[in-house]
């Protein structure tokens, strides 16, 4: 197998962050840099991988807190989609509704948009565009693995919260719907929180998403 993916769970939030490894070539993807970009390097440096690119799935500060030192420590281009640039800005107001004195992120080095296609060596991740949790959320798809990196948008029999600035329970359903249940049901979920789970299993048996 070529692609090899490691799950880091980091942070006061336990959030996951994701190495997606190319084992031929090399090369690597972090997706949600949480915050401790040491960790990060470390894992892929005794992978032997270098990481190419660094991927938010969203602009909460649980996901993005080591995209500035993991950027200056690999050269990795740090991106995300340019609707949740204005969260990403305001780091210390997402502070101040958790009580927490965060530091500014680093500005992203570019951005992200519905069906683009990333591609690091033999890793290609397409991008789904799945508001709702925030303006800007995005889910990575990575087809050949069928593996689905869905963020804070859909858990295991659960969905994200809409009750922060930007979110919106509507747009978050019709998200999930319309984008991530367009996949096939054995696509396994890997979520911004623990555990993982797929589509059919939420399809079928998550209490929020069952129709009447």
């Amino acid at each position: 197998m070529a692609i090899e993916v490691n799950t880091l769970v980091l942070g006061i939030a336990q959030t996951a962050c994701y190495l997606i490894g190319d084992t031929k070539g090399k090369h690597a993807v972090v997706i949600d840099p949480a915050d401790d970009a040491r960790r990060i390097k470390k894992t892929a440096d005794e992978a032997g991988w270098k990481i190419k690119q660094i991927l938010a799935t969203h602009a909460h500060f649980d996901h993005v807190l080591a995209a500035g030192p993991l950027r200056d420590a690999t050269g990795a281009p740090f991106k995300l989609h340019k609707d949740d640039l204005a969260l990403l800005q305001g780091m210390h107001i997402q502070g101040q509704l958790f009580g927490l004195n965060l530091s500014p992120v680093a500005d992203p080095d570019g951005f992200v948009g519905d069906g683009d296609v990333i591609k690091v060596g033999a890793i290609k991740l397409k991008v789904l565009y799945t508001p709702g949790h925030s303006p800007g959320h995005v889910s990575y798809v990575l087809a050949d693995e069928r593996k689905v990196f869905s963020g804070d948008c859909l858990f295991a029999r659960s969905i994200g919260r809409t009750d922060l600035p930007g979110g919106d329970y509507e747009t978050l359903i019709r998200s999930i719907y319309s984008r991530l249940f367009a996949l096939d049901d054995d696509f396994a979920v890997m979520p911004g929180h623990l555990p993982g789970t797929t589509i059919g299993e939420e399809r079928r048996h998550n209490p929020f998403l069952m129709k009447l």
